[in-house]
């Protein structure tokens, strides 16, 4: 079975198999090697992920195996703008961050690769292209960092060039 790559979080999640987004780049990255999954919430805050955080997760680990390895997003919603939708919004004293460490990281690595936030962020918040190549590349090097790799994942199916024409039922052999 194939290891799962969780995508958990908001919107910048959920966009983020839109052409050019950071998961749809992962997804092809980690193509016959591990499935990414998403669960993209946009507009969550941490509070509601909370309360439904066993319907929002169902099945993406598959056949009861836990993933591999899970990126979790979310915390844009909680802190909005008072001037904003309040619908979503919880306030700088209730922040929760699975680990505040990486998603700090991953943030100051976009801040760092662009000259402007704006170049980055379509609307201060979500991905351009080149913000989502910056967020791949980075979340490539926080995976790589735990050992999750086209290096240290095997193809489960043979590639194309792999098969030999003269005998390729042969390629297909355990």
């Amino acid at each position: 079975m194939r290891p799962r790559l969780v995508l958990f979080g908001a919107s910048i999640t959920e966009q983020s198999f839109a052409s050019g987004g950071w998961g749809a780049a992962l997804a092809h990255h980690f193509v016959r090697q591990a499935d990414v999954v998403l669960r993209g919430l946009s507009g969550y805050n941490t509070r509601w992920v909370l309360k439904v955080l066993d319907r929002a997760m169902e099945g993406a680990a598959g056949r009861g195996a836990d993933p591999a390895a899970v990126t979790v997003l979310f915390g844009s919603n909680d802190a909005s703008l008072p001037d904003r939708s309040q619908v979503n919004r919880i306030g700088s004293t209730r922040y929760l961050y699975a680990d505040p460490l990486i998603g700090f990281l991953l943030l100051t690595a976009i801040l760092d690769a662009a000259d402007n936030l704006i170049i980055s962020c379509s609307d201060r918040l979500h991905f351009t292209p080149f913000g989502n190549k910056i967020f791949f590349d980075e979340v490539l090097k926080t995976l790589e960092s735990i050992g999750f790799s086209q290096h240290s994942l095997r193809s489960d199916l043979p590639l194309y060039h792999e098969i030999d024409p003269k005998d390729p039922l042969k390629a297909f052999e355990i």
